[in-house]
């Protein structure tokens, strides 16, 4: 498995679906650009995913598509289903994520996301 396959592995199927590895993928001087509003380093991107999970019951995230990447830039799209108040929910979203000159994690975040 690549290192990029990994990474994004761990993005999507470690960290939204709730395990504290935000430290562990994420340079100190991350930021993530949401519709709205910007997070900045790891605590802040873990705390905009607890808070995510906070607003449904039984939510998981799953990889549809990639990732692709592209010089230091990485894609791919994903789903996430859960429980709303008003019943079941799924959502899917679009990723580009910047790699550190490390290669090993990720220092930028950019995503677009829609309700199914």
């Amino acid at each position: 498995m690549s290192t990029v396959r990994a990474l994004y592995d761990r993005w999507i199927i470690e960290l939204w679906n709730g395990a504290p590895v935000a430290p562990e993928i994420v340079t100190d001087d991350f930021v993530g650009h949401w519709p709205g509003r910007e997070v900045c380093g790891p605590q802040e991107l873990a705390q905009m995913v607890e808070q995510t999970r906070n607003m449904f019951s039984d939510l998981s995230f799953a990889i549809e598509l990639g990732p692709l990447r592209d010089g230091d830039l990485v894609a791919g799209r994903w789903v996430g289903t859960g429980l709303g108040p008003d019943g079941p929910v799924s959502f899917t979203g679009n990723d580009i994520l910047r790699l550190a000159a490390d290669g090993q994690r990720f220092a930028e975040y950019w995503t677009g996301t829609s309700a199914g």
